[in-house]
């Protein structure tokens, strides 16, 4: 059943043991027996108790409260096990809450309990009776009632070993599910951290929103897009890089405080930080800047600890602990470069030749076009940011490399921009926003040029978002965070593919 690896993104199809051939065949023909008799996959069962509310409910009930009471209850679920025993077996099913034992006798089921024997570990169940504890004190169901809801056509990896072939488990995501319990808890925990940040937004009086997927020009990140068509209109659209420009167009409307936890898709590469498809939440606020960002940035993410470990201010994080405890460190580009690289010039950090020599000795890559700027980000990119575990904000980045962020009234060569790193890795993005339209017209013109000479991730000219500015948009403040790393973060896993139910794999057989 596991698919063999060829390399991270190289595969072979999927071969089918023998042995699992010869399981697949043998329920289908268990199947077709079922078809002849009836309805072989009925839909007009209902439960009536979750297993998990069951085992919570009830787990300080003795044996002989449970005997008293006779409390009647109805289950449903996937049987990960099954031991028949002669007259008498037990079985484990499995729902979304938990699992619970159901013990089955021959002559409280009749010819039930024949048939029973004959269903395999994956088939769905139903099952009604009433609590009891067995002798070795486990919360089980004593049934009276037993179906067979869904036919399960193929056998569940070994319990023991489960499915441990990674690829695999991207690809076959389901069976992962099914047998994988801290595959299950950290979807979940996504889905409580995603909720929390929406309550936490809200709380502040941010409104949601959804703007387009489809775009005539990718704009609001530096990055390649992915290219689609559409046919009635008979033109070319891009997929989303980010929804920025959109919201800012309604804050310009009037909605001084929106946000959107968004999809993206910018065509790159795969690695353990990136999939081409990922989750963001980004955010604008009239009448803020970057420091107010910096804030809300440091309370978002306490408030989400807390989703996963309420209380924490230190989280594990692949065998090391990270500190929240402590106000979070904001130091500048220029003083992390100075700091992780013992020797450099901080007084030449704006000579493009040092920089380049710089560059040319750490083997940090450039382009000859790249500027003061774009030299600073590709050793700080080089030798800091992998440095920086715990919580760190690193403000001041270069307008080069920063073409809708506000420059900094001081010194118009850095803006008042931020990104937030945890874990060596960017976690959020922010600035006080660009709103002179001249201005911003003019550094769309110079990405335009740098898209000429050959740089595919420079932005496009986007005269109806100058038109917007036009109009006139408050002093704002905007922000990204990358929703997948802030749970990889969170739930303690060392890859994207582990935070995503479906991440971009090659197709089966390449």
């Amino acid at each position: 059943m596991a698919e063999q690896t060829r390399g991270p993104n190289e595969s072979v199809p999927a071969v089918e043991a023998p042995d699992e051939n010869r399981l697949i065949a043998e329920r289908r023909a268990k199947l077709a027996a079922i078809r002849e008799k009836g309805i072989a996959f009925p839909n007009d069962f209902r439960r009536t108790h979750y297993a998990g509310d069951l085992q919570k409910g009830h787990a300080e009930a003795t044996a002989e409260q449970l005997e008293q009471q006779g409390i009647p209850v109805t289950v449903a679920g996937r049987m990960l096990a099954k031991r028949v025993m002669g007259k008498a077996s037990f079985a484990t099913v499995s729902d979304p809450s938990g699992r619970i034992q159901l013990f089955l006798q021959a002559a409280a089921l009749g010819d039930g309990y024949e048939q029973f024997k004959g269903w395999d570990v994956g088939d769905t169940v139903g099952a009604a009776g009433t609590l009891f504890r067995t002798r070795t004190g486990e919360l089980s169901v004593k049934v009276t009632t037993l179906r067979l809801l869904t036919k399960s056509l193929r056998p569940l990896p070994d319990k023991w070993h489960g499915l441990t072939d990674v690829d695999t488990r991207y690809r076959q995501r389901y069976v992962d599910l099914i047998v994988n319990e801290e595959s299950r808890a950290v979807f979940e925990a996504r889905t409580r951290i995603v909720r929390a940040m929406r309550t936490e937004l809200d709380a502040r009086d941010f409104m949601e929103v959804e703007t387009p997927m489809m775009q005539p020009i990718p704009g609001g990140a530096v990055a390649r897009p992915f290219i689609t068509h559409h046919n009635a209109l008979d033109m070319q659209l891009y997929l989303r890089i980010a929804p920025e420009l959109y919201l800012k167009r309604l804050v310009v409307g009037g909605f001084e405080k929106v946000y959107e936890i968004n999809r993206n898709f910018r065509n790159e590469g795969l690695s353990t930080r990136h999939n081409p498809e990922f989750t963001m939440m980004e955010l604008y606020w009239a009448y803020a800047d970057y420091r107010d960002l910096m804030d809300l940035t440091e309370q978002l993410v306490i408030a989400l600890v807390d989703v996963v470990k309420p209380g924490a201010r230190r989280l594990a994080y692949q065998g090391r602990d990270c500190d929240l405890a402590t106000p979070f460190r904001r130091v500048t580009m220029a003083d992390a470069i100075v700091q992780y690289n013992p020797g450099i010039d901080a007084s030449r950090l704006r000579d493009v030749d040092y920089l380049r020599s710089w560059c040319t000795g750490l083997g940090a890559k450039y382009d000859k076009s790249d500027g003061a700027g774009k030299l600073q980000v590709a050793i700080f990119d080089h030798t800091v940011e992998h440095n920086l575990l715990d919580p760190t904000f690193i403000h001041a980045y270069p307008a080069e490399v920063s073409p809708l962020a506000r420059a900094n009234d001081l010194d118009p060569f850095v803006t008042d921009r931020f990104e937030f790193f945890l874990t060596g890795r960017e976690m959020a993005n922010g600035f006080s926003e660009l709103n002179d339209p001249e201005d911003q017209a003019e550094r769309f013109q110079a990405q335009v040029m740098r898209k000429d000479a050959g740089d595919d991730e420079a932005m496009f000219y986007d005269a109806d978002y100058i038109r917007a500015l036009e109009y006139g948009m408050p002093p704002t403040a905007g922000l990204g965070i990358g929703v997948d790393r802030l749970v990889m973060f969170l739930t303690d896993q060392a890859a994207i593919r582990d935070v995503l139910l479906f991440p971009q794999v090659r197709p089966e057989g390449g």
